[in-house]
């Protein structure tokens, strides 16, 4: 058995993030929109809109790429999904960019392409009088591009959104925003645009049955000196309660780092004092030649009335967290699999969750 730094005290007991949805509509309608933001909007619209219907071709200028989806249990019956794409920042000339997504349940059909543009007023006018199509979640934002930390790394974008259990297909696009006012004499700009659809299935974290987060690996958890803004927080997804999640998108570390994981348990029976009894155990195995075999393990984590705050209180809508760093100098060069057991004693029931990185010399 070696040591572990425990993180479950790193986020508060109860996480009360609201997850807000930026509605598109509202934002279209917003009088003091920029009438040029307007233009840049419709454009990306219509182009999700035609590459949905099969019209046109998806473009790849900037490399968009989804890397992760995160699943997290909301309010309302619905589920929080925070997720991270790149894209190559170093193809961008403008200082902004255009970020829009859209939520679609799979299978749903296609919006009607944009149609031309008229000259009659009368048609015009009737156009615009037709509702646009709702969607469970879209939103866009207009973000400034920021150096990677790492010279020549992709750039790392995450966003969020929330909806039901469900199967969905997510369009992303990311377009270089174009100046309003460009330089004097510059040619016009031909904005480099990317545009992805990603297919995502949104468990169910409100049926009553023993479930957890995604297993989050961090590569740190930072506090928060002060509740985000809305806005902060839409940039900034990851951001729970009074901390903030980074995550680990690459999971190869050198012996001198530490395996990082958080998680949220759901769903656990209570004794009669609305007291959970989970017991979470971390266990590792090496890969070897097709197989593997048990590495270590660290001290199981016993959540119950004994361990858990006073004033926790399962019928409060309290929720259990779980989570542990792990320095890997000890662990030879080589794969693993972190094997996570939670075990409701209350229910008699478990449920593991898998974690696969590699370790090597540096």
């Amino acid at each position: 058995m070696f040591h572990r730094r425990r993180t479950t005290t790193a986020i508060a007991v109860a996480v009360s993030v609201v997850f807000s949805a930026g509605l598109i509509a509202q934002k279209k309608d917003d009088k003091k929109q920029d009438e040029a933001q307007k233009r840049e909007l419709q454009s990306v619209l219509k182009l999700v809109d035609d590459v949905a219907a099969g019209t046109a071709q998806a473009p790849n200028d900037l490399s968009l790429t989804w890397v992760r989806e995160d699943f997290i249990k909301a309010q309302g019956n619905k589920e929080y999904v925070p997720f991270v794409v790149t894209i190559d920042s170093s193809k961008i000339t403008s200082g902004n960019l255009v970020f829009y997504w859209r939520v679609v349940p799979k299978g749903a059909a296609a919006a009607a392409p944009a149609p031309a543009a008229k000259d009659d007023k009368k048609d015009k006018d009737k156009d615009k009088a037709k509702p646009r199509v709702e969607y469970p979640y879209e939103d866009y934002n207009v973000t400034p591009l920021t150096a990677p930390a790492t010279p020549g790394a992709p750039m790392r974008i995450a966003r969020s959104f929330t909806v039901p259990t469900g199967a969905y297909d997510v369009f992303i696009v990311a377009k270089e925003a174009v100046p309003t006012t460009p330089p004097k004499g510059a040619p016009p700009l031909v904005a480099k645009t990317s545009l992805m659809k990603q297919s995502v299935t949104v468990p169910d974290f409100w049926n009553g049955e023993l479930s957890t987060s995604t297993v989050l690996v961090a590569e740190r958890i930072d506090p928060l000196p002060a509740p985000l803004t809305p806005q902060q927080q839409e940039e900034r997804p990851y951001a729970l309660g009074q901390m903030e999640i980074v995550p680990q998108l690459a999971l190869t570390y050198s012996k001198k780092g530490e395996l990082s994981v958080f998680m949220l348990i759901y769903n656990p029976k209570s004794d009669a004092a609305n007291k959970p009894d989970v017991v979470v155990e971390y266990n590792f195995y090496q890969k070897q030649a097709g197989s593997e075999k048990f590495f270590n393990k660290t001290n199981p984590t016993n959540l119950n009335a004994q361990t858990l705050p006073p004033g926790f209180d399962m019928a409060a809508g309290h929720q259990l967290q779980a989570g542990q760093a792990v320095p890997l100098a000890s662990f030879p060069e080589g794969d693993y699999r972190l094997e996570i057991k939670v075990t409701d004693k209350v229910a008699n029931k478990t449920l593991t969750r898998d974690i696969n990185f590699t370790v090597t010399a540096s």
